[in-house]
């Protein structure tokens, strides 16, 4: 595995991501921001978050594996949310919860969440990006 997630003393322990990841491959895999599209294109849970986050955390997975990676590959996600307010903390969390079941994972590589005014339609509530690192 290229990837080691790390949290050094000294820095809060955080149960849904770890605050560094130490990668040691030697391909680097850029994924663009995943939505919550189907294969065809369809938006998937219009209008629930937690749906949408799953099926972003689903995407991402699928394109780890046409890159020839998996969730263990991962060294750093990016979130980026409508609207954010703490509040909508709970349905994010149950939507990776779900994925992470689905996938049998546990996705939790060093993680930033961001608040957005939009994002490329109305429909589309959260916008996953990963960076991994494979041998």
């Amino acid at each position: 595995m290229a990837v080691t997630l790390v949290d050094p003393d000294g820095l809060p322990k955080i149960d849904v991501y770890r605050q560094v990841s130490v990668a040691a491959g030697s391909k680097l895999v850029f994924i663009a921001g995943q939505v919550s599209w189907d294969a065809e294109g369809a938006t998937v849970g219009e209008g629930d978050l937690a749906a949408q986050v799953e099926r972003c955390y689903l995407n991402i997975a699928t394109a780890l594996s046409g890159a020839g990676g998996s969730f263990d590959d991962v060294a750093k996600l990016t979130v980026h949310v409508v609207d954010w307010t703490p509040d909508k903390m709970p349905l994010l969390l149950e939507g990776i919860s779900r994925a992470a079941t689905r996938l049998g994972v546990t996705p939790v590589p060093p993680a930033t969440l961001l608040g957005v005014a939009a994002l490329d339609v109305p429909e589309h509530l959260v916008e996953v990006e990963a960076v991994a690192v494979l041998d």
